[in-house]
């Protein structure tokens, strides 16, 4: 008898489900980065979710038994967790991001961007008036740009990507949260479809993982696209064409707001007299710069 039979037979609940799972992701020595970051919630998020009940769920309805078909979606999904390295919202079509669901698929990177703690506190305190036009560049699922929208409701966000397919998700999930009037979504590699656009703010989370880190990585990124991971062996081809231009698609007190991760320190090193403003994130992690027009302007990229 195969493990899924043994289990479809001999667990009954919920929480079987939940303690079947953990044993098994503990086993498995996997990667957690995208959602949860232990075992124990890998498995409380995988088994509730896939019943489709909410992670707040009534804990006194933990001895519901699970009908058949059920189970064997559960076990699927483990199945597919442990043995290709699926990312769990992969798996589950969903990721979380500052407590709101997205949809994803494997055409969009899972949603974990630290510019998340800016956008809590509306960019203060370098951003010097209120947004009006803002870009989300490098979308992927439009979670910075959806959430923009809803933080800044009298700005229009336009959100572009490289990717069809991509942008086909940003325009699902820019309709389930109901801000499709606000959001453009446009497919453009870099600023080539933007011609004349100025924006107050610009965020972009680009491709900015160096060839070293990408082949050293966790099997479980190499899940996602590598279009939106990797830029040339250090990690910048991207960032020095973007920086060559922002400029230009700025208004006179606009900032941008980028996301380099680890490429901090070759960033640093290729443009040392640059006075890139790193931001310390209060919930830990490096690597997001912020700069202004003027300074983009003055600095020959």
């Amino acid at each position: 008898m195969s493990v899924n039979q043994s289990a479809v037979r001999d667990l009954k609940t919920i929480k079987d489900f939940i303690r079947w799972s953990y044993s098994r992701f503990l086993k498995a020595d996997l990667f957690y980065g995208h959602g949860t970051d232990n075992a124990w919630d890998e498995a409380v998020h995988l088994v509730l979710r896939s019943l489709h009940l909410p992670l707040d769920f009534e804990r006194s309805m933990l001895d519901c038994a699970l009908t058949t078909d059920e189970k064997k979606r559960i076990l699927k999904r483990v199945h597919l967790r442990i043995s290709k390295r699926e990312p769990l919202p992969y798996l589950l079509g969903e990721a979380w991001f500052m407590g709101l669901p997205f949809k994803v698929t494997h055409d969009t990177l899972i949603p974990r961007s630290p510019i998340m703690a800016l956008l809590e506190n509306e960019f203060s305190p370098w951003l010097p008036s209120y947004p009006l036009r803002i870009l989300d560049m490098c979308t992927g699922s439009g979670c910075l740009g959806i959430v923009a929208a809803m933080v800044f409701e009298d700005a229009q966000v336009d959100v572009t990507d490289i990717s069809p397919a991509a942008l086909d998700v940003a325009k699902d999930n820019s309709i389930f949260h109901q801000v499709e009037s606000q959001v453009t979504i446009i497919e453009s590699d870099m600023f080539d479809n933007l011609t004349e656009k100025k924006y107050d703010l610009i965020i972009c989370n680009p491709p900015y993982v160096d060839a070293e880190d990408y082949h050293t990585a966790p099997k479980e990124f190499h899940n996602e696209p590598r279009l939106a991971l990797t830029s040339g062996d250090d990690g910048l081809d991207f960032t020095r064409k973007f920086l060559s231009n922002a400029a230009n698609y700025l208004t006179d007190d606009g900032i941008v707001v980028y996301e380099v991760g680890n490429t901090e320190v070759a960033l640093q090193e290729n443009y040392p007299d640059v006075p890139f403003m790193w931001v310390e994130l209060p919930a830990g992690g490096n690597g997001v710069f912020i700069l202004t027009k003027e300074q983009l302007s003055k600095f020959h990229f």
